[in-house]
C-alpha cells in the first residue's frame, strides 16, 4: 500500500474569500454541465422553424429573437467555462456573421459525447487528443462536399442563391422578398475587386407601418428626420459637412456688459448677427448648397440659411456623419465658415420623402456605383423590424464571407449527416482509444438534422433513420430534412431545392466549436477569487442598546 502525502489546504494557500473546483470534485463534469446549458438554450432556435426568445435585459429592454449571438450578448453569462463556448460564437459573429447558432449547439453536444467518455474512464486527454485528430479529418471531409460555388459575385441571381438560405434560417418565409433586397443593396456599393467589399457600406433605416413587402432600397443614404430650414430638396449640389454646432460661438466663461444708454443696448447683438450672416453668405458664395450639421443649429443661423435658399439637416451620429462624408466626398470640418473647394462634396438628390406617417430624406446618387445603399424596412412592430434587420445584417456579412470563398455546400442537415458517416468510418480504422473519441465527435454532428426535425415537429427518430439510408449510399449526400414535409418523407435532396450553405462558415463553426471544447475538457481546476467592491451603502441603524430606558 503506498503512502498518501496529504496535499496543503487551500484554505491556508489562498486568501480568504477564494472558492476551488477541483476535478476531485468533478469539475470537468460541472463545466460541461453549465456549457451544455447554454447550449440547450440557444439549440431551440435553430433553423427557419426555430423558437424565438424573449431576453429582457438590465435595462429592461425587450428583445425578441431567435438569432444565437443577440441572445447571449444580452445574457451575461458569468459561469468561467460557459464563456469559452460564449466567446467562441461571438468570433464566429466577428469572422464571418453568420453560424452562432451552430458553434454552441455543435461544441454543447461534443461535451454531451465527452462526458459519457470521461464516466467510462476515458481521461480527458485522451478524448483531447481524439477530438484534434477528427477535427483535422472533418474539415478535409467538408472540402469534398462542396457541390455548388458563386460563379460571379457580381450576378444578382447567384448572390440570391447563396443568401436565401441564410435569410431563411432567421426569416422563414420572407427569404423570397429579402434575398433579392439584400442582393440589389450589396451589388450598389460592390467595389470593382470584391475583396475590398466593407460591410459598413449596406445601411438598414426602419420605418413603421406597412409591410415588409413595401421595403426598398435606395442608392445613397436615407435619414429618419426632414431638413431643419424651408428649403427640402436640392439637385446636383455642393455639400459642406459641419461636426459643430452651426450657431454664435459661445464664451467659455461669464462675462458682464456695461449698457449705458438705449443705442448700445441695440447694437449689442448687431455685431453677432453682422458676423453669422457673414460666415453663411461665404458659405453660400463658395458655391455650397447643402448643409450637414453635427450639432445644433442656432435660431439665428437658421434665419440666415433660410435667407440664402440653404438645405439644413442635422446629424448627430458621429457614426452616421462619417458614412454620410463617405457618400458625398466631403471632409468633416471643426470650425464653422467656407469649405476649401477639395473639402466639399457633391450630392445628384436631396429630396425629403413621406413614407407612411414619417418624413425622411435621402441622399442620393444617380451613378452607377454608390459608396453606401440604405435597405429601408417597413413593418408593423419595432421588435420584429428588429429581427429583420438581424437577418438583414447576416445577409450581408455573408457576401463577405462569399468574397473570400464562394464555394457551397448542402445545407438542411445534410453536411452534417454526411460528417456524421465519414468521421465514424474514420473512427473504426484508427488503433488505440482514440478511436472512441473519434466516433464520438462524428456522433455530435448528428444534433443539427434531429434538432431541425424536432422544430419542425416531425419525428426525429424516423426522419434520421431514412437520412442514415440515404447517405449510407456514398452518392446520394445531398439528401436533408424536409421542414415542410410536402413529400411526407421528412427528408428531400437540398440541392434540387437550393438549400446551400456556405463552406467557409460551417469550416469555421466547426474549428471554433472543437477549440472550445477542447479548452473546457483540458481545465481540471477553477479557482475563484473574491469579487472586489463588496457593500458600500450606509450601514443599516443599529438596535438602540437603551430601548427599555425613559
Amino acid at each position: 500500500m503506498s503512502l498518501q502525502i496529504p496535499s496543503a489546504s487551500s484554505s491556508s494557500l489562498f486568501k480568504q474569500g477564494y472558492s476551488t473546483h477541483q476535478s476531485e470534485d468533478g469539475a470537468v463534469i460541472r463545466n460541461i454541465d453549465a456549457c451544455r446549458t447554454i447550449a440547450l438554450t440557444v439549440q431551440t432556435s435553430l433553423g427557419p422553424y426555430g423558437r424565438n426568445k424573449i431576453v429582457i435585459n438590465h435595462l429592461q429592454k425587450m428583445i425578441l429573437t431567435n438569432d444565437a449571438a443577440t441572445i447571449l450578448r444580452e445574457l451575461e453569462v458569468v459561469h468561467p467555462a460557459a464563456k469559452l463556448v460564449v466567446m467562441a460564437s461571438q468570433q464566429q459573429e466577428a469572422e464571418m456573421g453568420d453560424g452562432t447558432n451552430i458553434v454552441i449547439i455543435l461544441a454543447g453536444e461534443m461535451l454531451k459525447m465527452a462526458e459519457g467518455l470521461l464516466r467510462l474512464g476515458l481521461h480527458p486527454s485522451e478524448i483531447v487528443t481524439g477530438y484534434e485528430k477528427a477535427q483535422d479529418f472533418a474539415l478535409k471531409a467538408l472540402e469534398e462536399l462542396a457541390i455548388d460555388k458563386v460563379q460571379d459575385i457580381n450576378s444578382k441571381t447567384e448572390l440570391t442563391k447563396a443568401l436565401r438560405t441564410v435569410i431563411a434560417s432567421k426569416q422563414s418565409g420572407n427569404e423570397d422578398l429579402l434575398a433579392p433586397l439584400v442582393a440589389e443593396a450589396v451589388l450598389a456599393v460592390m467595389p470593382k475587386n470584391p475583396i475590398n467589399f466593407n460591410v459598413d457600406n449596406v445601411r438598414v433605416v426602419k420605418v413603421m407601418g406597412g409591410g415588409l413587402s413595401d421595403s426598398r432600397v435606395v442608392r445613397g443614404m436615407v435619414f429618419p428626420r426632414e431638413p431643419e430650414g424651408s428649403v427640402k430638396s436640392a439637385k446636383k449640389a455642393k455639400v459642406g459637412v459641419f461636426a459643430c454646432p452651426i450657431d454664435i460661438s459661445q464664451t467659455e466663461t461669464k462675462g458682464t456688459v456695461l449698457l449705458h444708454n438705449a443705442k448700445e443696448m441695440l447694437d449689442f447683438t448687431k455685431g453677432e448677427e453682422t458676423q453669422l450672416e457673414q460666415v453663411i453668405k461665404e458659405i453660400h458664395d463658395s458655391g455650397i448648397r447643402v448643409i450637414v450639421a453635427g450639432g445644433v443649429v442656432g435660431e439665428l443661423a437658421l434665419h440666415y440659411i433660410n435667407r440664402y435658399e440653404i438645405l439644413v439637416i442635422k446629424i448627430m451620429s458621429k457614426f452616421e456623419l462619417r458614412r454620410l462624408c463617405r457618400v458625398v466626398g466631403a471632409t468633416p470640418l471643426a470650425r464653422l465658415g467656407a469649405p476649401m473647394p477639395d473639402e466639399m462634396g457633391t450630392v445628384d438628390i436631396v429630396e425629403t420623402e413621406e413614407i407612411g406617417g414619417d418624413r425622411v430624406t435621402a441622399f442620393r446618387q444617380e451613378n452607377e456605383t454608390t459608396r453606401t445603399a440604405t435597405i429601408v424596412l417597413r413593418g408593423a412592430t419595432q421588435n420584429h423590424m428588429d429581427d429583420v434587420e438581424r437577418a438583414v445584417d447576416d445577409g450581408v456579412n455573408v457576401v463577405k464571407a462569399i468574397t473570400k470563398d464562394p464555394r457551397l455546400v448542402p445545407g438542411a442537415g445534410a453536411t452534417e449527416m454526411q460528417l456524421v458517416e465519414r468521421i465514424i468510418a474514420h473512427g473504426e480504422k484508427t488503433p488505440g482509444l482514440m478511436q472512441h473519441a473519434i466516433k464520438k465527435y462524428g456522433e455530435a454532428f448528428e444534433v443539427i438534422p434531429r434538432t431541425l426535425a424536432e422544430s419542425a415537429g416531425l419525428d426525429a427518430t424516423e426522419v434520421l433513420s431514412r437520412l442514415y439510408a440515404a447517405h449510407h449510399k456514398k452518392d446520394d449526400w445531398s439528401m436533408g430534412v424536409d421542414i415542410e414535409n410536402e413529400k411526407g418523407t421528412g427528408i428531400l435532396n437540398a440541392l434540387e431545392w437550393n438549400i446551400l450553405d456556405l463552406l467557409n462558415v460551417k469550416s469555421w463553426a466547426i474549428k471554433l466549436a472543437t477549440d472550445a471544447v477542447r479548452t473546457v475538457l483540458s481545465v481540471d481546476q477553477i479557482i475563484v477569487a473574491r469579487q472586489a467592491g463588496g457593500f458600500t451603502g450606509p450601514k443599516p441603524p443599529a438596535p438602540n442598546p437603551n430601548w427599555d430606558e425613559d
